[in-house]
Formats: C-alpha cells, sequence, structure tokens
C-alpha cells in the first residue's frame, strides 16, 4: 500500500505524460484515497490549461467579433451574426463530435481539408490531439458567447459618453482605446465573468468526447472516471472534482473581481457593481 507522500510524488504531475510519474494509473485493490486525491489534481492542470487559453485567446477574438456585428457595414455584421448563432445554437458537446470528425474522420477517409495555413491530412497530427483540437473548440464557442455579451454592452453605452468624445475631437482608434472599450468591458465584466466560470466547467467535456488521451494523460473528470469505474465507488471521485472546480470558481472570481474594481475606479464605492455567480444550467 502506497503512502501519501509516494501518491505524490508519483502522480501530482502524472496528467502530463507518462514521463512526469508512475508509468501505470493505479488499479483495483491498490487504489488509495491519495492516489485519487492527487491523481485528479494533477488533472486540474488541463483544465486551467484548457480555460486559460480559451478565455484569453476568446477574449481577443469576441471584441473582434462584437466589434463587426455592431458595424453598420453587411460584410462585417452578417458574418459575425452568423457566426455567433451557429456556436450559440448548437450544443458544446456537438461542436467537439463535429471538429473532431472534421479533423480526424474525414482525413482518414482520404479526404484533405484546405485551412490556408495548414492542409489537414492523415498525417497532421495537432489538431487531432485534445490539447489542440479541443482547446480550438473551446476558443470559438467562448468567443461567440463574449461577442454576444460585448455586442449588447456596445449598444448599452451612453450616449453621453460618445457625444462628450466627440466634443473633445476623438475619433478612431484614440475613441475606440478611450472611450467604447473601457465602456463595453465595465457594462459586460459581470457577465463576462459568468462565461468565464462556465468556460472552465465545460474543459471536463473534452475528453468525454472523441478527442483521445493519449498515455492516459487527461483532465480531472478523465481521471475520476477511471476511478470510478475501477472502484465503483463514485461518491469519492466525483465529489473530490467538485470541490475541485469550487476551488478554481472560487479563483475566478477572485481574479475577475480584481479586474472589476479596476474597470470602475473611477465610481464611488456604494456605486461600483458587484460580482454575483448565476450558474448557467442549460448551454
Amino acid at each position: 500500500m502506497r503512502s501519501c507522500a509516494e501518491s505524490f510524488t508519483g502522480y501530482i504531475l502524472r496528467a502530463l505524460g507518462r514521463d512526469y510519474g508512475e508509468r501505470l494509473l493505479p488499479r483495483g485493490l491498490d487504489i488509495t484515497l491519495c492516489d485519487q486525491l492527487f491523481l485528479i489534481a494533477s488533472g486540474l492542470i488541463w483544465n486551467i490549461y484548457f480555460a486559460g487559453f480559451a478565455i484569453v485567446f476568446g477574449f481577443f477574438l469576441a471584441t473582434a467579433v462584437a466589434l463587426a456585428r455592431f458595424s453598420e457595414n453587411p460584410w462585417l455584421n452578417r458574418p459575425a451574426g452568423a457566426f455567433i448563432f451557429f456556436f450559440r445554437g448548437s450544443p458544446l458537446f456537438i461542436q467537439f463530435f463535429f471538429f473532431y470528425s472534421a479533423f480526424v474522420l474525414l482525413p482518414r477517409g482520404g479526404i484533405d481539408i484546405p485551412l490556408g495555413v495548414v492542409t489537414l491530412t492523415v498525417d497532421t497530427s495537432p489538431l487531432t490531439t485534445a490539447q489542440v483540437g479541443g482547446l480550438l473548440v473551446l476558443i470559438l464557442n467562448t468567443t461567440a458567447y463574449s461577442a454576444e455579451l460585448f455586442y449588447g454592452a456596445l449598444r448599452s453605452i451612453p450616449r453621453g459618453d460618445l457625444e462628450a468624445a466627440d466634443a473633445y475631437g476623438m475619433a478612431g482608434f484614440t475613441r475606440f482605446r478611450r472611450i467604447i472599450w473601457p465602456n463595453m468591458l465595465r457594462l459586460a465584466w459581470p457577465s463576462y465573468t459568468n462565461e468565464a466560470i462556465f468556460l472552465t466547467h465545460s474543459t471536463t467535456l473534452v475528453f468525454l468526447s472523441a478527442f483521445p488521451a493519449r498515455q492516459q494523460s487527461g483532465e480531472a473528470f478523465y481521471y475520476a472516471r477511471y476511478f470510478v469505474d475501477q472502484t465503483f465507488n463514485p461518491f469519492f471521485a466525483y465529489p473530490l472534482v467538485a470541490a475541485y472546480f469550487i476551488l478554481l470558481t472560487l479563483a475566478i472570481i477572485g481574479l475577475f473581481g480584481l479586474a472589476n474594481r479596476r474597470l470602475n475606479r473611477h465610481l464611488p464605492q456604494e456605486a461600483r457593481p458587484r460580482l454575483r455567480f448565476r450558474p448557467q444550467y442549460i448551454r
């Protein structure tokens, strides 16, 4: 029977691959509570990876899509509206299967897919992995949801602020940087915080879809399912995953709360909007 120190050494980085801990996962009667505690914790590395990169890239892409949606040019707002409608109108789980089919199954069937910078073939490896293909799906999905939030915020910017910018002679990028963008973020930030939380929870779907976990390298829920299959006891692994994600949620609320205070630093303390977590039960 392993000690907790041995479990920590063998499994705390095991989610990165077999080169970073025990080559084989614990099985059957050899599984201890510490094994589950540290191996599931190691899987959070991938949850944080997916959520972190998706939030960063999705934030900037969502800003661009929201501006295109807000534009009066039909060549910009119609494609942006169609993009938002598609990714908000279809379930995230279906999107994972759709893109897996495009990245893996079609090239295996002899159908190469040109994407401009790369052509997907049967030998193309990065997009067929969860670490790249699954991340791309999360980026596109959160871009659509965040763009709709930012678009609504753009429409809600006080007209007086824009008129004041015009009176000061602001135009172009200066007007966007000093007036439009800060107001957009200030209005959308509480809702965007909830989107970031939900995106973090959605990372549990990556390995639940068809994207493979190579070298038994998966995220927290992947290892929780493994332990349940081995021990036939769902009353430790699943609550443990929930507890870890509650901690991640608290961390996100704290970080986004700091940003929220920064965005509203010009307002009196009693007038600053407070962040409230409002879970979305239906995506």
